[in-house]
């Protein structure tokens, strides 16, 4: 499996955070769910973090079958109504996003 992350690096703008929140459900979210061969979206919102860590107050996580998949989504119509779209999240948020690729490992299990 595939999992592109958005890693959303800044902050949220100091008493927005309901409404930054209401935005990714009301229109992000959705269109996500829409891109083609998409396995699984997971939005994350940060907690805590170590002393020092870098601040990312939301993680964008979606899962898909192949690079081939991804591709195809990153290619898509609704990916880029999706862009267009976030700069309306974006008036609430300071700082950037960056992407990353990862191959997820074959699940690990342990005896209960």
């Amino acid at each position: 499996m595939i999992v592109r992350q958005a890693f959303f690096d800044g902050s949220i703008h100091p008493g927005k955070e309901a409404e930054f929140k209401a935005y990714v459900r009301d229109h992000l979210i959705p269109m996500w769910l829409q891109l083609p061969g998409v396995k699984e979206v997971r939005v994350l919102y940060a907690i805590e973090r170590d002393d020092g860590a870098p601040a990312y107050p939301m993680v964008l996580s979606t899962m898909y079958d192949s690079r081939e998949a991804l591709a195809a989504a990153l290619d898509s119509p609704i990916r880029f109504a999706s862009r267009e779209t976030t700069q309306g999240l974006l008036s609430m948020f300071e700082g950037r996003i960056h992407h990353h690729v990862f191959d997820l490992a074959e699940p690990e299990t342990r005896d209960a």
